[in-house]
């Protein structure tokens, strides 16, 4: 889970005093932005007395999103986010058969999709929980290449008893037709409820893996990618990530801290 430790209280700036820094004409134009409902904060219309936290505040105006470090004027961090992806929703930038994408969820969340933003690897239209989308062109590889072994956190709803037997052969790495799996992290949470961590990203491959053993997936949910975990985020919701886990990320990507 993230850290619940608050961010310093001097991190908050009024948010008419970050617009204005960008040039849109000063103090007075940042506020009638504001007063006219054009500005949002995390997907939500702001007020004249909204703080952020210009290193990871998702500020959009006119539903374009900005992004400001806390040093105005310069280049912004990359973004990143996390999003608790719904059922039968497709991780794809657009769908000719009309079904919900990802970037639908996100547009609806937050209100507009930041620039170049990216899904970091995939979750199968059945499979829901943690997807993470990032700007950052680098952080988006390293996160998803099977070398650098991030891991991912699954909890896995299963018809019936998964044996002893079953449980050794996903420990150890089953073989499927596209070859052998890495060794996995399994354990039984209760019964018919198995939470598994892999580090690859193959096409459905939590639910081939256990297939392979004798089981069926009825239901799938990821729960953590590397140092971030979903924690208590609804269903359809996107969230910033804190600095900490901003930090953990990049150190868990092989990436320097910027």
């Amino acid at each position: 889970m993230p850290s619940s430790t608050p961010e310093p209280e001097a991190a908050l700036q009024r948010l008419q005093k970050v617009l204005a820094s960008t040039g849109i004409g000063g103090r007075r134009p940042a506020e009638a932005l504001i007063a006219a409902g054009r500005v949002t904060v995390d997907g939500v219309v702001a007020t004249l007395g909204t703080k952020v936290y210009p290193a990871r505040s998702l500020i959009a105006v006119d539903g374009r999103p900005i992004r400001f470090d806390s040093r105005a004027g310069e280049p912004a961090h990359a973004v990143t986010l996390a999003l608790n992806k719904p059922l039968g929703v497709v991780v794809t930038a657009s769908d000719d058969r009309g079904r919900s994408t990802v970037y639908d969820v996100v547009r609806l969340a937050i209100g507009a999709i930041p620039p170049g933003l990216r899904y970091v690897g995939r979750l199968d239209r059945d499979t829901t929980g943690l997807l993470l989308f990032t700007t950052d062109g680098a952080r988006a590889h390293r996160l998803t290449h099977p070398s650098y072994h991030v891991d991912r956190v699954y909890e896995a709803i299963v018809e019936g008893e998964l044996t002893d037997e079953g449980l050794t052969r996903l420990r150890r790495g089953v073989e499927l037709e596209d070859g052998l799996t890495a060794p996995a992290d399994v354990a039984r949470l209760a019964s018919g409820v198995v939470r598994i961590t892999i580090h690859e990203g193959r096409t459905r491959q939590v639910r081939r893996m256990f297939e392979a053993v004798g089981s069926r997936v009825r239901r799938l949910r990821r729960v953590a990618v590397g140092p971030v975990r979903l924690g208590d985020l609804r269903e359809g919701a996107v969230r910033p990530l804190t600095d900490q886990e901003e930090r953990a990320l990049r150190r868990r990507a092989g990436l320097e801290d910027a």
